[in-house]
């Protein structure tokens, strides 16, 4: 058998392993989930009068609101999904499975590789259950064609891809399950300070940068654009860059460190 073909098929059927984890131990991929759901019902119908005064020159009101938050919270809710791939591979390499794992005739890398799948494959998921209930809310996208609605789907997997290679990485750094969800934090925070919730000229002078030059926000506005219509300049090929550095640096990152002597 080819390095290649032994790679796809050990890489499948870490795959396999960590879905079937996920389908036994669901509460952590609920608990995850349960915070973009709840902030985008929160934003909408107990805040949605007041925030919607910082978008369209003060003239929106609650429905358009809604459209505007809606690609934030999706990509929120990917950042939230991933922490629970860096807590999956920190307590894989805990537990021994890992140690269990060098000892057999696996393509090395397979055991990584399943974990980044399988967390991509549950972020799409968690994604598309977020994306129901805003359309249940409200949220409507008319005017996006099935070319746009492609480039988005596509989008929010190349976002899920890259955030769930840095999520594996600081995993494999973390000393526990608790450090690990710990250092993958950021993930959920720098979509609350980005424009998932308003746009960044009318917040105040000093913040904009860090809403700015960070990469949820080109994220973020580059899908409002395909599904709203709204200008998306050069934030496309920002988060694109954004993307592919942050998956390079998490792919190498993570190879790294997992290829080091086992702890």
């Amino acid at each position: 058998m080819s390095t290649l073909a032994l790679a796809v098929r050990d890489s499948s059927t870490m795959l396999r392993r960590n879905l079937l984890h996920a389908r036994r131990y669901p509460s952590l991929t609920l608990n995850l989930l349960l915070t973009p759901i709840v902030l985008l019902l929160l934003f909408v119908y107990v805040f949605g009068d007041v925030m919607s005064a910082g978008i369209g020159g003060g003239g929106a009101d609650r429905s358009d609101y809604i459209a505007y938050i809606v690609p934030g919270i999706l990509m929120m809710t990917i950042g939230g999904t991933v922490v629970g791939a860096a807590v999956s591979v920190s307590m894989d390499m805990s537990e021994g499975i890992i140690a269990r794992f060098r000892t057999m005739a696996i393509h090395r890398g397979s055991v990584i590789i399943g974990h980044v799948l399988g967390s991509v494959l549950q972020s799409m998921a968690s994604v598309v259950l977020v994306g129901a209930v805003a359309v249940a809310i409200g949220f409507r996208s008319a005017d996006a064609t099935p070319l746009e609605w492609l480039a988005a789907f596509g989008l929010v997997a190349l976002v899920a891809l890259a955030l769930t290679w840095i999520a594996v990485a600081m995993g494999l750094a973390g000393p526990n399950a608790e450090a690990a969800s710990n250092n993958a934090m950021p993930l959920i925070v720098l979509p609350l300070i980005s424009s998932a919730f308003v746009p960044v000229d009318a917040m105040p002078g000093w913040f904009r940068p860090v809403a700015e030059y960070q990469p949820f926000t080109p994220a973020i506005e580059t899908l409002r654009g395909l599904l709203l219509g709204s200008e998306i300049g050069n934030d496309g090929w920002i988060a694109v860059a954004w993307c592919l550095v942050l998956a390079a640096l998490g792919y190498r990152w993570a190879t790294a460190l997992f290829n080091r002597d086992p702890r």
